[in-house]
């Protein structure tokens, strides 16, 4: 009877994630269905000395993770660090390079190195797995990596980043602003101390460039995505877009056509039954179109220790079982160019939020102006507002949904707008989400 591996594991990133999994093995090292044995021999993080939920103390401890990467104690190395260059792309390239699986939850490093990993780790015969980098413990990786090979996939939208979705909710849910609910998820520890890569788009935007690569099997272009965050989400269109019939949500998505692909993370407007509009909280949240199977949608936790651990753990599984498939849909070598879509050739319906003086025709100036540039109204909304924010200038709001224009007809329209006399600030976009 062969006596069933133990394979070799080392951490680099011993944060919340890093944590968990090191929990998790400890408790469980024969955890893979096939066998085996997972054990931590090194760790490395930038602190020794820092306070953790687990003892590090019995474990060989590497400050430079590149050197952890390539001891000859470590079969699988598993990259926690985060960001796209400095350590963790060493240490990574270093694993690869010495022909080691490599399994890492950092979005930014895939998002923006991911094709040239991917070529390294494939003429190494090296595993390089990264389903903890997009939706926490929920498996859209290998939802899109295994399960839709047998077909062609359309689009990707959802909600890829907790912290917003945690902001946008408290925001409904309570009233206040974006601010004061942003300083208490920094407290409760759903925001960084600097929340920029979150609340700015950037993490969503990460998540579905991956997304992307695989549903489309392309290599990931983080730099074609375009990019808008929640900073400019006013508690008013919370409000107005709720009496409208809509929820206001952080929505990454990513479409194909005939054109080429269309990667975009804009805050959007779901209607209130749809299920990225229930998803609350810090969820995550994902549809996939595929031309045969149709639409599929999963939910789950997009971060935190266990769930993400959890994800992590899966791909090691993986690594014992000997599975084997590209990094992406394809092999590095025939991965299809990414070919952006210019935003503006876009089609979608749109929500406007105008502040206006309180006087006779001005509703009749916004609507032949909108008419004469080619944007047609679907809804409109005129609601008195008692202790009138500041953002409105002293006006009063009307709110309006389009039905769908193109991109470029609706911002020159927009531009038309805000040149009335009786509209005192320039409109504000939100698109309606095509889900």
């Amino acid at each position: 009877m062969t006596t069933p591996r133990t394979w070799r594991v080392g951490v680099a990133g011993l944060g919340t994630v890093g944590a968990g999994l090191l929990k998790f093995l400890a408790e469980r090292p024969d955890f893979a269905p096939a066998g085996g044995r997972a054990v931590v021999t090194g760790v490395s993080a930038r602190s020794r000395s820092r306070p953790r939920p687990f003892d590090i103390a019995g474990l060989p401890w590497f400050d430079d993770p590149v050197a952890l990467a390539a001891s000859p104690d470590t079969d699988v190395f598993v990259e926690l660090i985060g960001g796209s260059d400095g350590p963790a792309k060493a240490a990574v390239e270093a694993a690869l390079g010495a022909g080691k699986p490599v399994v890492t939850a950092n979005k930014a490093l895939i998002a923006e190195h991911g094709a040239e990993l991917a070529a390294l780790a494939e003429a190494k015969g090296a595993p390089l797995l990264f389903e903890a980098a997009v939706m926490g413990g929920t498996p859209a990786v290998k939802m899109l990596r295994e399960a839709m090979v047998g077909d062609e996939v359309k689009s990707v939208a959802g909600i890829l980043n907790g912290t917003c979705n945690y902001i946008l909710t408290e925001m409904e849910a309570t009233g206040r602003p974006f601010a004061e609910v942003l300083a208490e998820a920094q407290r409760l520890g759903y925001a960084e101390a600097d929340p920029t890569m979150d609340v700015g788009g950037f993490d969503a935007a990460h998540k579905i460039s991956i997304l992307a690569a695989l549903a489309f099997g392309c290599a990931p272009n983080y730099a074609a995505a375009e990019i808008e965050g929640i900073e400019g989400v006013d508690l008013l269109d919370i409000q107005l877009a709720r009496d409208l019939g809509y929820r206001i949500k952080l929505v990454a998505s990513a479409d194909r056509s005939p054109d080429g692909v269309l990667v975009r993370v804009h805050p959007s407007l779901a209607p209130l039954a749809h299920p990225l509009a229930q998803a609350g909280g810090a969820l995550n949240a994902l549809f996939i179109e595929g031309a045969r199977i149709g639409r599929i949608f999963i939910q789950g936790p997009g971060a935190g220790s266990g769930p993400t651990a959890a994800a992590v753990a899966a791909d090691i599984a993986d690594v014992m079982t000997g599975a084997t498939r590209p990094v992406f849909q394809a092999p590095a070598g025939q991965l299809k160019p990414f070919t952006p879509v210019d935003p503006s050739k876009s089609v979608g319906r749109a929500y406007l939020r105008l502040s206006v003086k309180d006087e006779p025709g001005v509703i009749a100036a916004v609507s032949e102006t909108l008419a004469e540039a080619g944007v047609s109204i679907e809804s409109f909304l005129q609601k008195p507002i008692e202790n009138a924010p500041d953002i409105l200038k002293g006006g009063v709001p009307i709110v309006l949904t389009t039905h769908a224009v193109a991109e470029s007809v609706l911002k020159a329209a927009i531009e038309r707008i805000a040149g009335l006399p009786a509209v005192l600030d320039r409109p504000r976009l939100l698109r309606i989400a095509r889900i």
